[in-house]
């Protein structure tokens, strides 16, 4: 049977960067203190560093980055969708030409 992942909520992410970053604990103690991984929290304190409060931004809530990308890979799924269609009707045309 497959082990279900423990889910954080934003707070306690930020708040677990908190110790550490504000109120001087080491990056081991926080973790005893909390029952996470010394891994696990390093990365979420290098993810706040870097983004700030958008750094966790959880179930259904994506970055804009990432709302972009998805967008453009539709808006590229259909333009090349249209661009075979042109194709086939171009190709089809060319044939009652001759």
């Amino acid at each position: 049977m497959a082990r279900k992942r423990k889910a954080y909520t934003e707070e306690f992410k930020i708040e677990a960067v908190q110790l550490v970053t504000e109120h001087g604990y080491s990056l081991a103690e926080a973790c005893r203190k909390l029952g996470i991984s010394t891994s696990m929290l390093s990365r979420w304190k290098a993810n706040y560093l870097k983004k700030g409060e958008k750094a966790f931004p959880g179930k259904g809530k994506r970055s804009e980055e990432a709302g972009e990308v998805d967008r453009l890979r539709e808006e590229v799924r259909q333009l090349r969708m249209e661009n075979e269609i042109l194709k086939k009707a171009t190709a089809y045309f060319a044939k009652e030409v001759l």
